[in-house]
């Protein structure tokens, strides 16, 4: 009886040695999988960061590129277009983005309207930019007839902070359900013993307590909307000269790029080098200032 016992002992010991290598010899080959994989992205992302850093200072060392127009070999004129344009449809969108989120967070939950707003804004949010433009290209820039509301009113910087403000306002409304939904029900449930309308509850509770994730939300909206070319490929068009007029064709930094990249003259191949790195590093930037809003504080 003894002995088989010990050979029964030694037949698990065995089975358990051979699954354990087994498994660490598929825990090897998946790490050697995901580093690789991983270092394949990361040597192309450094190539690129490489040209671009050589090639972008290389302009800002040569050419007049914060003081001059880009008519002149400069980026004062698009980098004031970009912020303008860009900042008005953060004010148009986000506000719109917060309190639909706060609806379907606190308000709507599983209502069919909620639902239905759910479904719609993952087609906003999937839905590529360039359609985005076309949308405003119909409904502002060319227009419906030549009177009436719906008239066309041309190519303007108005136009390209609409088609920025649409593709802001899907990412605000998801990061700020999601934050919103994150808060715990205890919070809420004090605040309605102490006899806080709903309102109250929302704006004074909830709301402060996933401040710092609203934020972020809204400041990666913004750097996603910052690099966008294609809405205002057919909505704000580039022009080569500094203007602060919003009703008419505004310079801004993704079509000078997109432009003077095509471009056959060398001077304007390094313009838009300048141009990429400067978008890179505010995009860069505006990243770093929502990871240390969103950051753990103890």
């Amino acid at each position: 009886m003894t002995t088989d016992t010990n050979a029964v002992g030694n037949f698990e010991q065995r089975m358990n040695k051979g699954l354990y290598a087994k498994r660490k010899f598929f825990n090897i080959l998946g790490l050697i999988f995901a580093v690789g994989a991983m270092a394949f992205g990361l040597i192309w992302l450094g190539w690129i960061l490489k040209d671009l850093i050589l090639k972008g200072m290389e302009a800002m060392l040569t050419m007049p590129i914060f003081t001059a127009d880009s008519a002149v070999n400069g980026l004062r004129n698009a980098m004031v277009g970009s912020a303008m344009i860009a900042s008005l449809g953060l004010l148009i969108g986000a506000p719109v983005g917060l309190l639909a989120g706060v609806y379907l967070a606190e308000f709507g939950r599983n209502s069919w309207l909620a639902q239905a707003t759910r479904f719609m804004n993952d087609i906003l949010l999937s839905a590529p930019s360039i359609v985005i433009g076309l949308f405003i290209y119909a409904l502002i820039v060319k227009g419906y007839g030549d009177s009436g509301l719906l008239k066309g009113h041309g190519f303007s910087g108005w136009a390209g902070a609409v088609a920025l403000s649409l593709i802001i306002i899907p990412v605000v409304v998801r990061s700020t359900e999601t934050m919103l939904n994150l808060v715990p029900n205890q919070l809420r449930e004090a605040s309605y013993a102490l006899g806080a309308p709903k309102w109250k509850v929302v704006t004074t509770v909830t709301m402060k307590a996933a401040k710092a994730g609203l934020t972020t939300g809204v400041l990666l909206g913004f750097a996603r909307i910052t690099g966008e070319t294609a809405p205002l490929l057919f909505t704000a068009m580039n022009r080569l000269y500094f203007s602060l007029d919003m009703s008419s064709e505004m310079a801004n930094l993704p079509m000078t790029i997109y432009q003077f990249a095509a471009s056959p003259l060398k001077q304007q191949n390094t313009v838009a080098w300048a141009g990429a790195l400067i978008i890179t590093f505010s995009v860069l930037a505006l990243n770093v200032i929502a990871r240390f809003i969103s950051r753990d504080k103890k």
